[in-house]
Order: structure tokens, then C-alpha cells, then sequence
């Protein structure tokens, strides 16, 4: 029992460490939405980045994103206006 109790006192302590805030970002699903279509929007995938942004609007029509993804799709000229993710206008 002795040699149990020693051993763990020469266990290094794991203490919880907690980050700086300023370094600690979580993402939430609206903005990875939002930076996923920016990112087919820098490619060049006009499609993709359409369809992500209404998938975005569908999904989480109430994200601090979804206004930017309203205005975005509102600029880009298209005129499938559907809420649908798929652009069937089918809905879910």
C-alpha cells in the first residue's frame, strides 16, 4: 500500500489549463457555412457557393450569418430565390 500511495505522489500533477480567450475561437456552424462558401467563392465555384449559402439561410436562418448570406445571394443576381438547399425549391 505504501509503495502504491508513493507512486502517485511521484505522478506529475495534470491540471486543467485554461487558454488566453483572445486564442481560444470556436466557430460556429453558421460562420464555417459562411467561410466555406467565401471559399468557393474565391475558387471560382459560383454553384457551390450559392448552394452553401442557402443551405446556410435553411439551416440557420436565425445565425448572425444568415443576413450576409441573404444580402450575398440578394447581389449575386440569381434568380432561383428558393429556400431550398438543394435550389429545387422543394424545401426539406
Amino acid at each position: 500500500m505504501f509503495v502504491l500511495a508513493l507512486g502517485f505522489t511521484r505522478a506529475p500533477m495534470q491540471c486543467a489549463s485554461r487558454r488566453h480567450p483572445d486564442l481560444a475561437h470556436e466557430e460556429t456552424p453558421g460562420q464555417a457555412l459562411w467561410n466555406l462558401a467565401e471559399q468557393f467563392g474565391a475558387d471560382g465555384d459560383a454553384p457551390a457557393r450559392e448552394r452553401t449559402l442557402r443551405f446556410l439561410l435553411a439551416r440557420y436562418p436565425t445565425s448572425h450569418y444568415a443576413e450576409r448570406a441573404r444580402d450575398a445571394l440578394g447581389s449575386s443576381g440569381s434568380t432561383a430565390a428558393t429556400d431550398s438547399p438543394r435550389g429545387d425549391g422543394g424545401g426539406r
